[in-house]
């Protein structure tokens, strides 16, 4: 098993943490801080949280004097895990030879060449949650693994079995067969105790040094990598390849995050290192420790960012907030009367500042649960009662054909050449057989319209929230709009089957 690195630009890389041993290559050395003694075995319990009852700060500055008290209360609950795989390559004298390159042969026949498959191994962190064996780690750091290995801070060393994993969220969940392991336990990272600025500790098992501290500070909360899910915590605690799946603290011995990812042009850990929040693996590990899987709750819903832009072209709408719904295929919302156009302006009571939260919010709700959701329709609020379904199921839903098409118009109005679907248009541009709308089949170039990224082929579906089947329609809707002193319209803007609403200003 190899480590992932998401490219992100050519000097930069977002490097996933495990640590990688190909053996039968040079030897990685481990080394294993001192064990725990028996007099802190016979101070702590077993099964008990391993978390301070007072934070250790000086009273002047509010700083630790030291971490080597909360360091020494909870690395029991700290382990390596150690992944092995069986791969299959050839070996040359330069490294590994491609399967079909011509020197296969060649080197097949130099003495001591063996081709059978080799075992291939990978070093990662983990930490345990529970007195009867439940261990979190990343997923990258188990994934297509053959046996896993847990080594504790004592030195025992015990075989792993995988409950679930979450790739969405890079979270895995593994046990093994023990009682009373002393354990850590979740803070929470959205509150007082991890506000940007507060102290905090990454251990682990960095290029497999084994149970290595790091201290630094939150440099920034709520950070967004590229999952639908992600909600990172960024800190400059130094950790590397081989941090993967440990614990970030905070000065309470509390978890607060999973390390996870380094943003670094060299591999190393230049101080920008992310680790997923504990609410998020909080709500994760719950799920799969009861059911294996994740079950997400889903809201059946295409949505995007209010931006500026929209605001005045929204009757009723005061600020950019909240996340616009651009389509409603067959699901939970088309099943509780939502409609293309409707903001979302708060979801179970909690407001929604943009698509992100709402997605966050959905997602860690219950599958089958009814929830408020508060909408911003035609210059309206109202509320609709949402029975969420699930996620995962729902993959891959395609939206409801629209209405049949009218007699074929074409109309040039704010910049844009329009004409009304014709059998010709949607078998040259490839659009689903049945859609409704205008087709831009030509755009001024110094328009605002331009300026807003409509391209010749989109399709225009509505114009200040209703419905355009007809250039006339589109007329009325734009006469609507200034008539209402409107500086805007809003138009939803179809391009590929991805809908998305454009604000364009209206020429005087």
């Amino acid at each position: 098993m190899t480590s992932k690195t998401l490219a992100l630009s050519p000097d930069t890389r977002l490097t996933k943490l495990a640590g990688t041993l190909l053996l039968g290559s040079a030897l990685t050395l481990m080394l294993v801080l001192p064990g725990w003694s028996q007099d802190d075995a016979a101070a702590t319990p077993d099964g008990a949280a391993l978390t301070l009852d007072e934070p250790v700060l000086t009273p002047d500055s509010m700083r630790p004097m030291t971490f080597a008290d909360l360091a020494e209360r909870i690395s029991p609950a700290v382990v390596n895990i150690t992944t092995s795989t069986v791969v299959s390559s050839r070996t040359g004298p330069q490294g590994i030879i491609p399967e079909g390159s011509p020197f296969e042969d060649f080197f097949d026949r130099l003495p001591g060449q063996n081709n059978s498959p080799r075992r291939s191994s990978a070093l990662g962190s983990g930490f345990v949650i529970s007195d009867d064996g439940f261990v979190v780690t990343n997923n990258h750091v188990i994934e297509g693994a053959d046996e896993i290995e847990i080594e504790f801070f004592s030195g025992e060393r015990l075989r792993a079995e995988v409950v679930g994993t979450d790739p969405n969220t890079d979270i895995a969940l593994l046990r093994v067969e023990a009682e009373g392991l002393p354990f850590v336990e979740f803070g929470d990272s959205n509150g007082d105790g991890a506000r940007v600025g507060d102290w905090v500790m990454a251990m682990g098992n960095p290029l497999g040094q084994g149970f290595s501290v790091s201290a630094g500070i939150i440099s920034a909360r709520n950070r967004a990598l590229s999952g639908t899910f992600d909600d990172y915590i960024q800190t400059d605690a130094a950790i590397n390849r081989g941090n993967s799946g440990g614990p970030l603290f905070n000065m309470n011995g509390e978890v607060i995050g999973v390390n996870t990812a380094i943003l670094s042009p060299t591999g190393g850990s230049i101080g920008i290192g992310f680790a997923m929040s504990s609410q998020v693996v909080k709500t994760v590990v719950a799920q799969l420790k009861e059911f294996g899987e994740t079950r997400r709750g889903w809201l059946g819903v295409r949505i995007q960012d209010v931006t500026a832009d929209m605001v005045d072209a929204i009757p009723g709408l005061e600020s950019a907030a909240g996340a616009m719904v651009t389509d409603v295929p067959e699901g939970p919302a088309m099943d509780a009367g939502m409609l293309a156009g409707d903001v979302i302006l708060s979801f179970n009571g909690n407001p929604i500042r943009d698509t992100r939260e709402l997605v966050n919010l959905v997602g860690n709700s219950g599958v089958g649960q009814a929830v408020p959701v508060e909408v911003l329709r035609n210059g309206d609020v109202t509320v609709i009662e949402v029975v969420l379904g699930r996620r995962e199921e729902a993959e891959g839903l395609l939206p409801a054909p629209s209405e049949p098409m009218a007699e074929p118009e074409t109309a040039e109005m704010l910049g844009l050449t329009l004409s009304e679907i014709t059998p010709d248009l949607i078998e040259e541009l490839g659009l689903p057989e049945g859609m409704s709308g205008l087709v831009v089949m030509d755009v001024d170039a110094m328009s605002d319209a331009a300026a807003k990224g409509i391209a010749v082929g989109d399709v225009i579906t509505e114009a200040g929230q209703q419905a355009v089947m007809s250039v006339a329609d589109f007329e009325d809707r734009l006469t609507e709009a200034r008539d209402a002193g409107r500086r805007s319209i809003l138009l939803l803007v179809r391009r590929g089957g991805d809908p998305r609403f454009v604000a364009v200003t209206i020429d005087d």
